[in-house]
């Protein structure tokens, strides 16, 4: 059970941080004008992201315009909207992938470890897609604070980091938690759950018969001496008396040796 929560908490996670990251791809919030110096005044935001950049005033008025041409954009911001959609494309596949091989599914219910290594490709999946998407969102920080603090830059032209940076971040590592602990099930499983098969008489032997079997021959085997023994007491008591009665006590005498072998020899 352990199992199953960790894979429905790593699921639950990692769709959340697909989620988060769908919603930074799309907005434009990713550099925000910086009011510093002569530029104090607060009547006009300009907003830039991967898509667009936008203009808000405080009238209320917002109007965004798409980037024209793709191949006229900076090489690091096509780089960026490679690498998040493609973290898109991931954590999609890694719902795909994962949602099979969970145990609160039916699906491949009777694959045994083969089930659990799909939930855990999945985890592996969503790791992916986290590490993709914080890339792109550490590299822009850190173009933003590198510029911020350039003296020669006008102050008009200096940008801080907007919220969408901050939701990318968080989303990537939500996601790359969430395909950890997916991961971790997987392997706590292999280790000892579904992926784990024992053999016959691990770690006692399972059969009453072939366990009494068993344990009657290694009492035998160790007690074989004292039952020779016991046998020539009885041979020696027949020929000595010629008595019956002394004879049934030494073959009653004989088989107490194997009793207590075997309650002896059966728990070693």
């Amino acid at each position: 059970m352990a199992s199953a929560a960790l894979e429905l908490m790593g699921f639950f996670l990692g769709l959340l941080g697909m989620l988060g990251t769908l919603v930074s791809t799309v907005l434009p919030y990713w550099q925000i004008s910086a009011h510093i110096g002569s530029n104090i005044v607060t009547a006009v935001a300009n907003m830039r992201g991967l898509w667009m950049e936008c203009v808000y005033q405080s009238t209320g008025a917002f109007q965004c315009e798409t980037y024209n041409s793709m191949l006229a954009l900076p090489s690091d911001l096509q780089a960026s909207r490679a690498l998040m959609v493609i973290s898109l494309v991931l954590s999609v596949l890694a719902i795909a992938v994962a949602v099979p091989g969970m145990q609160c599914t039916i699906c491949m219910d009777g694959a045994g470890a083969v089930k659990s290594r799909v939930a855990g490709a999945g985890g592996g999946l969503f790791l992916a897609a986290g590490f993709l998407a914080l890339i792109p969102v550490a590299w822009t920080t850190h173009e933003v604070v590198q510029t911020f603090y350039q003296p020669a830059l006008p102050a008009s032209m200096k940008f801080e980091i907007g919220e969408c940076l901050y939701v990318g971040l968080a989303s990537a590592l939500i996601s790359m938690l969430g395909g950890g602990l997916l991961c971790v099930s997987c392997c706590d499983e292999q280790e000892g759950g579904r992926g784990r098969r024992h053999g016959g008489g691990y770690p006692y032997p399972i059969g009453g018969g072939m366990a009494g079997t068993g344990l009657r021959t290694t009492s035998q085997t160790y007690r074989n001496p004292t039952l020779q023994a016991g046998s020539r007491g009885q041979t020696l008591l027949r020929s000595t008396s010629g008595s019956s009665q002394l004879s049934t006590h030494g073959v009653q005498g004989a088989k107490k040796p194997t009793a207590a072998g075997y309650d002896i020899t059966g728990y070693v």
